[in-house]
């Protein structure tokens, strides 16, 4: 009696593991894996920070001039100031020059004028909380508002990219044939020129900007995803739970979004953040070049630009902001994307 008890308390746990969301078993996983939990934490911190900087509530003024040009960090301390000797005002009587000068009569007329204008000189602070450029505009406002702009040209750029790469594989890879030759066509001439010539080469057709960076990067960024969709699109189209679907009547279309797609967003994921890190950089050294965002926009890569100039002269200040910056989002995706890639893994949910 008591062995069909245990034995019935038995299926019942079974039966309810297995009805476990996919979703909620992964999030159970990852949220287990305190190093990917700890870096999603970071993520959302810089997304949040993001949503404010585009809502003009962060780094709003990050152009207007607010400090002395090079102005140090506060916890560095002002510069020491520096002794000016005074020009002596030359002694002697004053001059009449109104009978020989052709303007004499203009003066008077434009001492009136300038009064009409109201000018107010803004002081200046002699120290920033991360320091000052060039300009004294304030480095972490820079800083922040560039982080908007170089991870959402990165982001944006991997998901177009992503979708692509993942459109044309799952057709390659599921179709084959002609369609399939026709797609491995088209991934070999892209492949056949190098990758940074291709991305210098749309540089100088579509031009700077944000959205061009984006297009770039997207049209020159999807050949790895493809391959790879292709591959796993390749193997999973033999396998018996897509048959079973093809049996039971689903169409082409069902198979390939709904029953394959899914078993290899792991795949896809890990790939897209791959292409997340790679397209920041290179947004990065595409605005170091002066081929990135407009003149008017500032990110990670204006301001290393920026920093090269100022880094002779000692003002490391905007070249470590850009730095941290980019090194911690960097670091903290990377960790984010590989738990989400162990927490969707097939073999882990029991599926392979």
């Amino acid at each position: 009696m008591s062995s069909a008890v245990l034995s019935a308390d038995g299926s019942a746990a079974d039966a309810q593991q297995k009805s476990e969301g996919v979703w909620h078993a992964a999030w159970r996983r990852f949220s287990a894996d305190k190093v990917g939990l700890a870096s999603l934490v970071i993520v959302l911190a810089f997304i949040v920070l993001i949503v404010l900087a585009a809502l003009g509530l962060v780094a709003k003024d990050w152009q207007t001039e607010v400090g002395v040009p090079n102005a140090p960090p506060t916890f560095i301390g002002p510069k020491p100031a520096q002794a000016t000797s005074a020009i002596e005002v030359p002694k002697g009587p004053n001059v009449d020059l109104s009978d020989i000068d052709p303007l004499a009569p203009r003066y008077k007329e434009w001492d009136e004028r300038a009064k009409q204008f109201q000018t107010t000189e803004t002081v200046k602070a002699e120290t920033l909380p991360f320091g000052g450029d060039r300009l004294g505009r304030d480095v972490l406002a820079k800083a922040v508002k560039g982080t908007e702009i170089s991870v959402f040209v990165g982001v944006m750029a991997a998901l177009c990219a992503t979708v692509i790469g993942v459109l044309l594989g799952a057709f390659g890879g599921f179709f084959g044939g002609k369609v399939g030759d026709l797609l491995e066509w088209v991934y070999n001439v892209f492949e056949s020129i190098p990758n940074i010539l291709l991305i210098f080469a749309f540089a100088a057709v579509v031009g700077r900007g944000m959205e061009s960076v984006v297009i770039i990067l997207a049209l020159t960024g999807w050949t790895g995803m493809y391959r790879q969709v292709r591959a796993e699109f390749i193997k999973h189209a033999s396998r018996e739970y897509v048959r079973s679907a093809e049996a039971i009547g689903a169409s082409r279309m069902s198979r390939m979004f709904k029953h394959i797609l899914p078993n290899i967003s792991h795949v896809v994921l890990v790939r897209m953040s791959l292409l997340t890190v790679g397209f920041i950089k290179a947004e990065v050294i595409l605005s170091y070049l002066g081929l990135g965002v407009r003149v008017d926009q500032v990110s990670w890569g204006t301001m290393l630009a920026e920093a090269q100039s100022e880094l002779i002269l000692g003002h490391w200040w905007q070249l470590a902001a850009a730095t941290i910056f980019m090194a911690v989002f960097v670091t903290a995706f990377s960790l984010m994307a590989d738990a989400l890639r162990d927490a969707l893994d097939p073999k882990l949910r029991g599926l392979d």
